[in-house]
């Protein structure tokens, strides 16, 4: 009898000062502001808390080189303001061991043990955030093309109408189409009131989209603002120019639609017809004996 409790009083008691350990580490962590930080996605909302404290306890311990490619990837997709490096790879390293906790309980229940999928299942789910982080770049490039000469318009009639650059962006982020171009105009308006020149905040602003249209706008309002020459002009040229390619980057997926649709056709629809039209001369056949 006496092996049993001593074995349940040290089980309870590993229990406890797990419980205490991971409380302290919690409490350690320094309160984060988020006033000036974008809002957090419904689901990091849950896993927040933990993945500061990763990122506070153990991946702030990383070179700061590494965490400099990270960080300036981030900025580069356009999330620097919803997380820093060392919260993006606590959020690898949690996402790397949820997949493997939800893979083992998986391969329980239908009572699969290979070791190969253990060991990959962890790294799916590390790079799985890197998945994420592309699919915001692809996203934010398609709305930023596909708003873009709309808020050049917006912004050229605003300094027409006598405002300065920053009002005419406040009022192209109110009246244009919502998209990921409202928040970068967003982030350039940061940086205005944060005391940065208006030359080093569109710099970043192209740095960050890293498109050739986007730099094509920043070199003209830069350049325009140097020489003194007229700012709704410029805007102007540049709002005609990108709707332009906006019109012939249609005209191109509208003559590549159907060429895509090759590969579908030979794989689903053909062979279905095929079947269809062969079913009733197969099953003559095989009634009249040829077959």
């Amino acid at each position: 009898m006496t092996t049993p409790i001593l074995i349940s009083s040290f089980a309870g008691l590993s229990v406890l000062f797990l419980v205490l350990w991971l409380n302290r580490l919690f409490l350690l962590v320094p309160e984060e502001d988020r006033e000036f930080k974008d809002p957090l996605p419904w689901l990091l909302r849950f896993v927040w808390p933990l993945v500061r404290v990763i990122a506070y306890h153990v991946c702030a311990l990383l070179p700061f080189s590494y965490l400099g490619g990270i960080e300036a990837r981030l900025r580069r997709n356009g999330v620097e303001y919803l997380m820093i490096a060392e919260e993006f790879i606590a959020l690898r390293l949690l996402s790397a061991f949820s997949i493997l906790a939800i893979g083992y309980i998986a391969l329980a229940m239908i009572h699969e043990w290979n070791p190969a999928y253990l060991a990959i299942l962890p790294i799916l789910g590390y790079f799985y955030p890197d998945v994420w982080l592309r699919d915001i770049r692809k996203r934010q490039v398609n709305g930023v093309l596909r708003t873009l000469p709309a808020y050049l318009d917006f912004i050229s009639m605003a300094v027409e109408a006598g405002l300065n650059f920053s009002g005419a962006l406040e009022l192209a982020r109110k009246k244009a189409p919502p998209g990921p171009l409202a928040n970068e105009f967003g982030v350039v308006q940061r940086d205005l009131r944060a005391g940065i020149s208006r030359a080093n905040a569109l710099k970043r602003l192209a740095e960050r989209i890293n498109i050739q249209e986007m730099t094509s706008f920043v070199n003209s309002v830069i350049q325009a603002e140097k020489m003194g020459s007229s700012l709704a002009q410029v805007l102007k040229i540049q709002a005609e120019q990108r709707r332009l390619e906006r019109f012939q980057r249609a005209e191109k997926k509208a003559m590549e639609a159907p060429v895509k649709l090759i590969g579908p056709l030979v794989l689903f629809v053909f062979p279905t017809t095929f079947i269809v039209l062969a079913f009733p001369i197969v099953m003559k056949f095989m009634q009249e004996g040829l077959l």
